[in-house]
């Protein structure tokens, strides 16, 4: 059974090409096409796709207000987003309304076969550049340090659990010195109590 695919993007000679592509592709079927979102219930309810290669930017209504809307009348039609831009904002509203994946207009044909073939059987397909997005988007940003490096050392043994006299002992100093680096510890990273302090230093400083 041939997977039938709707065409929505304002480009008409993008699609004609996707359209040229689907019927070379004798496991697609081209179901029809449109400009914009406006009349995407009715064209959901006339041509009953199985999947929508969904252009995100398109006049009037695009392709973020289409997505929504199919997720929540047709939720058994994957929605395939494409574009011209690997836009942060965009990738990420797209995967938080249940776009089934995310595709580049540059990719090509044979990746975007591929893609419809994936999203069709159950697969999330994303476009390696967007994938490397999301896991950086995910990975915890290590904020700059603000510490000396004195500071940074009193802090390391700190996190260590070492005490205030073990750390003066061990970098020669008085325990008074180190009491005042503790303090600008606390202003510059903004904390009142070492265990903030520590909580930091295994975020963003510890190797």
């Amino acid at each position: 059974m041939s997977i039938k695919v709707f065409i929505y993007d304002d480009n008409g000679a993008r699609r004609d090409s996707l359209k040229a592509l689907m019927e070379l592709s004798p496991e697609l079927q081209y179901a029809g096409e449109g400009i914009n979102c406006l009349n995407v219930i009715a064209d959901m309810q006339t041509y009953f796709p199985d999947v929508v290669l969904m252009d995100i930017n398109m006049p009037d209504a695009d392709g973020i207000v289409g997505l929504k809307v199919i997720r929540k009348e047709f939720p058994h039609i994957k929605v395939l987003m494409q574009t011209v831009f690997d836009d942060t904002d965009k990738i990420f509203e797209c995967i938080r309304n249940g776009a089934s994946g995310y595709i580049l207009k540059k990719d090509s044909p044979q990746r975007i076969l591929q893609a419809i073939q994936e999203v069709y059987d159950g697969g999330a397909v994303m476009n390696p550049g967007i994938a490397l997005k999301v896991l950086e988007y995910f990975q915890p940003q290590k904020k700059e340090n603000p510490l000396s490096a004195r500071e940074t050392q009193v802090l390391e043994l700190l996190a260590e659990g070492l005490s205030y006299k073990m750390v003066a002992d061990k970098l020669f100093l008085s325990f008074n010195t180190v009491n005042t680096h503790i303090k600008h510890i606390y202003e510059k990273l903004h904390v009142s109590s070492l265990g903030e302090a520590i909580a930091f230093y295994y975020k963003n400083l510890h190797q």
